[in-house]
């Protein structure tokens, strides 16, 4: 996400890199190239200019330090506007009512009904509640079946019913379902439709006015740019909305709706779609959005990602196995599997900052790059997995044509496997570790001191 525009600002930026000081002349070359950038991302032209304005004051009103460089301080306003322009910090969806209840709201093809699914998926493993789905889309059928499909695929009931054609009575029936099974939220999916349809937009409002939800979800295509913003803004007039929900950030976004959103209609993100599986939903932290934007990774997001599907005691028990170099095939393979269930491999790779994610990104990763090397491991014996040393070249034949390979991917597999176990083994040798760390010193790499 985000990639063109994080190119052309940091092209901006450059502009100061060579520079000995701050001066209103090379601030404002760059502060220009920043606002082409900007708009080329389709943001809001005042949302725009505002923000060069404030960049540019901010930039020739600091004291730039010896140890820090035109342009670093220039990135570090840059990322701070950025962030503020998103909401600054997270702005959590309430689940106070009982049950809450969650209006979804949008256009038609924004992606509501797969979003109601994520996001009851969301609630039901991360925030332990036990969400319910109400179909109340009652001009596509498409929609119903498809809610009822999601909702079976991630374990979450739905409640629907063909015959009512009064979308505003079944909300009301959704919320009583609710109460009478136990739900503790209701996530209500309605039809999409367009602001100038105003027999469409009294619907929505007269099942708000019905139901008077906790939270009401506008939910928009990120990849629409500007005119996703202009339709908030006409639903805003209508529904006064809480919040905003950007679906399809994993696609070709420019930016535009993320950067233009808050500042137009005064509402916050509060989540955003990175996938289509049924988990590829993140609460919206504009400060990360904003390391995102500028290159800078998304450490912390990679980091709690991993500690969802690595617990702490199964951490304790592998390391253990590492120091000792029992570290073996069955390990290796419940590593990958983890490492898939955290998400696309090429979206890991973008959070990871500087040259090292672009340069991961911008690689041909797909999200079965670990199908040859499960089929080459499901190959082997119990014994062969506990005992690598085992892995004769009569049975390393035998592996490749059980899992559909040849020799030599079995034998890269294999290989890969001994670099790892060689590493770890070492991690848990403090004597080799600093001996390792001390030859990284000696070989100049950036970052080392």
């Amino acid at each position: 996400m985000f990639d063109s525009l994080n190119e052309k600002l940091e092209r901006a930026i450059k502009v100061l890199k060579g520079q000995g000081k701050i001066t209103e002349m090379n601030v404002s070359d760059t502060v220009t190239e920043i606002r082409k950038a900007l708009l080329d991302a389709d943001v809001n032209y005042k949302v725009a200019k505002t923000f060069t304005e404030n960049v540019k004051a901010k930039a020739l009103g600091a004291n730039v330090l010896a140890s820090v460089s035109p342009g670093q301080l220039l990135t570090k306003i840059t990322h701070d506007e950025l962030s503020v322009l998103m909401g600054e910090v997270s702005k959590d969806i309430k689940l106070t009512g009982n049950p809450t209840v969650i209006l979804m709201s949008g256009l038609q093809g924004s992606g509501k009904t797969t979003f109601s699914g994520k996001l009851a998926n969301h609630l039901k493993n991360k925030r332990g509640k036990n969400p319910l789905l109400v179909a109340c889309d009652i001009y596509r059928p498409a929609a119903i079946d498809q809610l009822q499909v999601l909702g079976a695929q991630i374990g979450v009931d739905v409640y629907s019913d063909k015959q009512n054609k009064d979308a505003v009575s079944l909300a009301k029936k959704g919320i009583q379902h609710a109460k009478d099974n136990g739900n503790s939220v209701v996530i209500i999916d309605t039809a999409g439709r367009l602001a100038v349809d105003e027999q469409m937009m009294n619907e929505i409002a007269d099942i708000k006015k019905a139901i008077n939800p906790d939270e009401i979800l506008f939910v928009v295509d990120s990849m629409t740019g500007q005119d996703a913003v202009n339709t908030a803004k006409a639903f805003n007039d209508r529904l006064d909305f809480t919040g905003v929900v950007l679906t399809k950030l994993d696609g070709d976004t420019r930016g535009g709706a993320a950067l233009s959103i808050l500042s137009v209609v005064s509402k916050p993100i509060k989540f955003v779609g990175t996938g289509e599986k049924m988990d590829a939903i993140d609460v919206f932290h504009p400060s990360r959005m904003a390391d995102r934007i500028l290159g800078m990774g998304d450490v912390v997001s990679l980091v709690e990602k991993a500690q969802e599907n690595f617990s702490e005691e199964e951490s304790r028990k592998l390391f253990k196995k590492m120091t000792k170099n029992q570290f073996d095939f069955d390990d290796f393979l419940t590593q990958i599997n983890r490492m898939k269930k955290m998400g696309s491999m090429k979206d890991l790779m973008g959070m990871l900052p500087g040259g090292l994610g672009k340069a991961m990104k911008g690689a041909n990763i797909e999200d079965d790059m670990f199908k040859a090397t499960e089929a080459i491991i499901s190959s082997m014996t119990p014994a062969e997995r506990a005992n690598p040393e085992l892995l004769n070249g009569k049975r390393r034949e035998r592996i490749a044509k059980g899992s559909g390979n040849n020799i030599q991917e079995v034998n890269k597999v294999i290989k890969q496997f001994e670099e790892m176990r060689k590493m770890m083994k070492m991690m848990g040798n403090k004597e080799k570790m600093g001996q390792m760390m001390h030859r990284m010193k000696n070989m100049n790499i950036p970052g080392m001191k």
